[in-house]
């Protein structure tokens, strides 16, 4: 692994003041949305109908009127940006350079990015549907947005969002302030891929246990090479095939409905 510039935190009042900073900033984030997952599957696993009975779905309309809809689903993809933002501020603020954290763009991003895409994507699907048809799983529909001329910008939107508040929270900050804290690299990728499959457990525990493999391949891979972009580009894909793939071939008979 590359060598790291971080030193380790030993006051114990600076200590304090990134754990008080991680709550805080999970708990206005990804964190909060994990925790209603988990409830979301309680209550998912207490109804009388089996997990592979019920629905859940991700993109849905926002307002009645079209345009009003449109407008807060580019809110909602804008809101994930400023969380994205917020964790790299923070670590900006603490001294390190957004370079030292992945932040730097090389041409090689691109293809790395689309290998990555597909490295976890086509496995991801084989095991969503898998854990599916074994009945842990909800049918998950990636969209119930009706047909409008800006559906497709709102799922793109709504991907890259997904993208780069993920990457940049989950791995980015977290492992950073992580490693302030003294904690192993092993540790470190740990601890973020258990929080980035927490937020999925809404989709039942195919969501959890698929999202927990991307988290340790992605963070791994940041750890040895220290670019997140690659990561951020394989995400923005999977999310965009996921979201408008979906809204294009719903109704094939071998997709969950």
């Amino acid at each position: 692994m590359p060598e790291r510039d971080q030193v380790v935190v030993t006051d114990p009042v600076q200590r304090k003041a990134i754990i008080v900073e991680l709550v805080i900033v999970f708990t206005v984030t990804l964190g909060m949305n994990g925790l209603r997952s988990l409830l979301s599957l309680i209550d998912a696993l207490l109804k009388p109908a089996p997990l592979s009975d019920q629905k859940v779905a991700i993109n849905v309309p926002q307002a009645v009127d079209t345009t009003i809809d449109l407008i807060k689903q580019l809110l909602s993809a804008t809101q994930l940006v400023a969380w994205g933002a917020l964790g790299l501020y923070l670590v900006w603020r603490a001294g390190h350079k957004l370079t030292e954290v992945g932040l730097k763009f090389f041409r090689s991003d691109m293809v790395r990015g689309v290998g990555l895409a597909a490295l976890i994507g086509i496995p991801g699907l084989g095991l969503y549907l898998i854990v599916y048809a074994l009945g842990g799983n909800l049918a998950v529909q990636t969209t119930t947005l009706d047909d409008t001329w800006w559906r497709p910008i709102a799922l793109v939107a709504s991907a890259a969002g997904n993208a780069w508040a993920e990457e940049t929270l989950v791995i980015a900050y977290f492992i950073t302030r992580l490693r302030q804290l003294g904690l192993h690299e092993n540790q470190s990728v740990a601890c973020s891929a258990v929080l980035r499959g927490s937020y999925h457990l809404y989709q039942g525990f195919g969501g959890f246990v698929g999202n927990l493999v991307m988290g340790l391949v992605f963070g791994r891979i940041w750890q040895r090479t220290n670019r997140l972009w690659p990561m951020i580009i394989a995400h923005t894909l999977l999310d965009t095939v996921a979201f408008v793939g979906y809204s294009l071939l719903r109704g094939v008979s071998w997709l969950p409905k």
